[in-house]
């Protein structure tokens, strides 16, 4: 099955307060879709607001990133907490997020967990069955975006629609996954290296590990993500749409990509 388009999004609405994170005007004019923080690991009602009004002025499809109570740590640390506390606080989230969408004529298409909530729902089956309970009671409707693992066998439990994402951004191991922010080569800084990595991720299922071996990505690629706070995303991302634009491959929303997937399955 070959697909030639793909959803690229980027972590957007990360401000708050007085202080600024990442360029998300400029990121607009890049990306598809929105993965927005929802104020738990950054952002406020005031950035929320804003960026959501932007958001669909735009056309870019809406996107609730919830994660941990965590500002200081930006959601990227293991906050121990019950089945329960983590099925409330990703409610809270999306209803939050909903809200704006609501008040400016949006929806919310997907849900996308933020940083180490995300990465241990792949193996973790209480985060998994957490945050997909969560995401059904309140709108079945909504895509979860994640890699392999629990979380993608928990939605689909629950006849949630997965979109499989790609990190444009980030390194990966030999097991066709994400090495940790702490090894060699986890964060990639060559925009051009990026556009070709997308492409031949998209194009061909596989991409190149850390270690320099070609190594199948193991799921399908419905969706690339720029990290906002990257000290380079607007060079990444215009060079990744360069490229994508270069071999033919359409960048469009999450939805329309997962439903010309469902016609070449059907097909």
């Amino acid at each position: 099955m070959s697909i030639n388009s793909v959803a690229v999004v980027a972590d957007l609405g990360e401000s708050y307060g007085n202080y600024t994170i990442g360029d998300d005007d400029a990121l607009l004019g890049l990306v598809t879709a929105s993965n927005i923080a929802c104020g738990f690991h950054a952002g406020d009602p005031r950035v929320m607001d804003a960026t959501v009004k932007s958001c669909v002025e735009r056309g870019i499809e809406l996107g609730a990133h919830p994660g941990y109570p965590d500002l200081v740590g930006f959601g990227r640390r293991l906050i121990e907490a019950s089945e329960e506390e983590i099925r409330t606080d990703v409610l809270y989230q999306i209803g939050a997020l909903d809200a704006f969408a609501r008040i400016h004529g949006g929806k919310i298409s997907h849900v996308a967990p933020h940083g180490r909530m995300g990465s241990i729902a792949q193996t973790d089956a209480k985060h998994a069955r957490a945050i997909t309970d969560a995401i059904k009671a309140y709108d079945p409707s909504y895509i979860v975006i994640c890699q392999n693992g629990l979380l993608a066998d928990e939605s689909r439990k629950r006849g949630l629609e997965v979109g499989y994402v790609f990190l444009a951004d980030r390194g990966y191991g030999e097991d066709g996954m994400p090495v940790s922010r702490n090894t060699e080569g986890a964060l990639l800084h060559e925009p051009e290296e990026i556009g070709r990595r997308v492409v031949q991720v998209v194009t061909e299922g596989t991409v190149r590990a850390v270690t320099g071996n070609v190594v199948p990505l193991g799921h399908d690629a419905d969706v690339v993500l720029l990290h906002g706070d990257h000290p380079q995303v607007l060079e990444n991302g215009t060079a990744l749409r360069k490229a994508l634009e270069a071999a033919g491959i359409k960048a469009t929303g999450l939805q329309e990509v997962l439903a010309e997937k469902a016609r070449l399955a059907a097909a």
